[in-house]
Formats: C-alpha cells, sequence, structure tokens
C-alpha cells in the first residue's frame, strides 16, 4: 500500500508495532524526529527510512512547518494488524527541542 501523510507542527503520528508489515517513509517536506525500537533519529527532506516489520515506531514533526511523507507498507496497511501504543522517546524529545 502506499498513502501520502500530513503531520502538523507539533503532531506526531500514533506509536504503532505492526507485526507482520514493513513500512518505508519517504519525507517529501518539513523535518522531526523517526524513533524505531527506542533510538531517535532527525529526519529530514528527501530521507529514506526503513521500518522493519515488528518494530515499534513514532514519527513527530516539532513544527514550524508541515511535514508530509509517503508511507510504503509490504504486505499493505491494516488497521487490525497494527499494535497501538503510548507515547514513547520521541515525544520526550520535544521538551528538549
Amino acid at each position: 500500500s502506499l498513502a501520502e501523510a500530513t503531520l502538523p507542527p507539533d503532531g506526531s503520528t500514533t506509536r504503532h508495532r505492526p507485526p507482520g508489515t514493513e513500512e518505508f517513509y519517504y519525507l517529501t517536506q518539513g523535518k522531526g524526529w523517526l524513533e524505531v525500537d527506542g533510538q531517535l533519529k532527525e529526519v529530514g527532506i528527501g530521507d529514506a527510512c526503513l521500518i522493519p516489520a515488528g518494530a515499534t515506531h513514532q514519527l513527530y514533526n516539532p513544527g514550524p512547518d508541515e511535514m508530509k511523507l509517503l508511507c510504503c507498507c509490504a504486505p499493505p496497511y491494516r488497521h487490525e494488524d497494527t499494535f497501538l501504543l503510548d507515547d514513547g522517546p520521541v515525544l520526550q524529545k520535544r521538551k528538549n527541542l
């Protein structure tokens, strides 16, 4: 599956873990932070982020601009196959920005 997502300033994805789905994020606008299994990486325009199947992850946009990204999932994304989790280190990071 392929989708385009937009995160507003100070917005984030829900921290989640899809056990059997690999995800690929490609940032087309903005910059922010990506957490994958507890590790934080700063990401920006042109970054391609491969998230292994089963990895817990969350994306955060500190602003000031919108963040836009393409998200590709294989096999295709299914909400019922995704575990939604509490916020983790990526949103804790915003306290220090």
